[in-house]
């Protein structure tokens, strides 16, 4: 599975309560990462280390839940940048990553001995252990994603998304050779440009998903053509030219063969080519539902879910 945050990891834990965390391995987003008063935060890393170890806090959608912010005060009076939210537990790993980073660790083996640590038995990889960084061209100038994101609150329009490091990016150990090995492929409900697209930017990663030869399934972050959360409906009307599953599947042109589609785009889905539209609800509201998206998704993938033409297919509701 590749997925961002937030979104990806609600659909991860769906997956992994469905097929079982020894039978999924995450492709995690990295584009996010950022220093923050020294240290390296990996957000959506986090974000779906925290959801598998059953510390995300949930009304918030993101960091850990019974966080405290102490440290992040004290730094405000101190005169340090706290405009990106590290809670007094979250430090802690972020300390740990930092300082195995600083001896020469790699991303990747930081990310699994973290994931041990926490009781995740999932595999959990970073799509690159090297550099790489998303940047938003808005009409008001260029910016790194955290500070377009956080700081500026994704208020500026997004012109255009570039991925620095790009060119240099190889996968993270175990990365291709997962997409190589899979039964199936699934790309997570994340915002396609700045989510998915950063794993997909590493140019080996999108050639071993390209050269498939098992169903490779997206679901999508809208629903009635709206996001949930996050500036991902406007992102895609401005860069793809609207938001029904036509411009979602455009993003993955050629690196997937069905979407997962909420009920309320059911009646707008023309233009999908060869890709198959599953229509369900896609909301995941609470564990049932996550359940629910999951088994849509993984069903999807199945011999049935490749057969030739775009009629959708319903899913109802899934037994626990």
């Amino acid at each position: 599975m590749l997925s961002g945050g937030v979104g990806g990891a609600r659909f991860v834990r769906g997956v992994v309560a469905v097929a079982g965390a020894a039978a999924t391995t995450v492709v995690g987003n990295v584009g996010d990462d950022v220093e923050v008063l020294g240290l390296h935060v990996s957000p959506d890393l986090d974000s779906i280390l925290y959801a598998l170890a059953g510390l995300a806090d949930e009304r918030r959608g993101w960091g850990r839940s019974d966080e405290s912010w102490n440290a992040l005060e004290t730094a405000g009076v101190l005169g340090g940048e706290n405009w990106f939210a590290l809670g007094d537990r979250d430090l802690g790993l972020h300390l740990v990553r930092t300082q195995a980073l600083r001896r020469g660790e790699s991303l990747s083996a930081v990310t699994a001995r973290l994931a041990a640590a926490l009781g995740v038995e999932t595999r959990l990889l970073p799509a690159t252990d090297d550099r790489l960084r998303t940047w938003l061209a808005t009409p008001a100038g260029e910016f790194p994603f955290q500070e377009w994101f956080v700081a500026r609150g994704h208020r500026d329009e997004v012109d255009a998304v570039r991925f620095e490091g790009e060119d240099a990016a190889r996968p993270a150990p175990g990365v291709v050779q997962a997409l190589g090995g899979a039964d199936l492929i699934l790309l997570a409900p994340s915002n396609p440009y700045v989510s998915v697209g950063p794993i997909l930017a590493v140019r080996d990663v999108r050639e071993a998903l390209a050269r498939r030869s098992v169903p490779s399934v997206a679901v999508s972050p809208l629903i009635g053509g709206r996001a949930v959360k996050g500036p991902a409906d406007r992102m895609l009307q401005r860069l793809a030219g609207g938001t029904s599953p036509r411009h979602i599947a455009s993003c993955y042109s050629g690196l997937i063969d069905a979407l997962v589609v909420d009920e309320a785009d059911a009646d707008d889905l023309e233009g999908l080519g060869d890709v198959r539209p599953i229509v369900t609800r896609t909301l995941m509201s609470d564990s049932d539902a996550r359940r629910r998206l999951a088994e849509a998704a993984l069903k999807a993938g199945s011999a049935g879910g490749q057969a030739a033409g775009v009629r959708p297919e319903r899913r109802g509701s899934v037994p626990a």
